[in-house]
């Protein structure tokens, strides 16, 4: 999904009024067309984001970009894939306090200084025939901790590890989306 204030190029892009279209009509015109993307267009570039999330509940979530003492960044390996530790933000918890809880929640990282906002990633999910929109915030970190990482398996974790920039990239390769978009301006080395 696409939200843009302009029309795409193409004549064959699927395109809907993202003011006037229910989230159920975007998942119907998805899966009856079979498209990969759709755009979802409206007037202004100030409310459009704000517009989207008023169509299903927001799960406030938070994680780190986490670096040790070698530059190395920390990753999971969850479900397949290749991801960086995030997780709810609990109630009454600020996004900073919670990513730094899920971070070591997941990974057994501890000393966790943190080192400014990343990025905001959005991502759909379902969860007892619902869907939530995930907005994630994303935070620099660094650590001095050199103890045994230790991977939640509870949360399907089977993996946490220190990777340098060669496996960094090849772990890239089997991530997410989101993962490769944040960090593509990411300097790895």
């Amino acid at each position: 999904m696409i939200l843009t204030t302009t029309l795409p190029k193409s004549k064959h892009a699927l395109v809907l009024p993202l003011a006037a279209t229910s989230f159920q009509t975007i998942l119907q015109v998805l899966k009856e067309t079979n498209a990969k993307k759709i755009y979802l267009i409206g007037d202004d570039p100030a409310t459009l984001l704000g517009t989207f999330k008023s169509k299903l509940p927001v799960v406030q979530a938070g994680g780190g970009l986490v670096r040790n003492q070698s530059g190395k960044m920390l990753f999971i390996f969850r479900k397949g894939k290749w991801d960086l530790p995030k997780g709810k933000i609990d109630k009454g918890e600020t996004l900073e306090k919670g990513a730094k809880r899920e971070v070591k929640e997941e990974t057994g990282v501890k000393k966790l200084q943190l080192n400014g906002l990343a990025g905001v990633t959005y991502h759909i999910f379902k969860r007892n025939d619902k869907y939530q929109l995930k907005e994630t915030h994303w935070f620099h970190m660094t650590t001095t901790y050199t103890g045994k990482l230790k991977p939640e398996l509870q949360e399907d974790i089977t993996k946490a590890k220190w990777k340098g920039p060669k496996k960094t990239a090849k772990a890239l390769e089997n991530s997410y989306g989101n993962i490769k978009f944040l960090l593509k301006d990411f300097k790895i080395s």
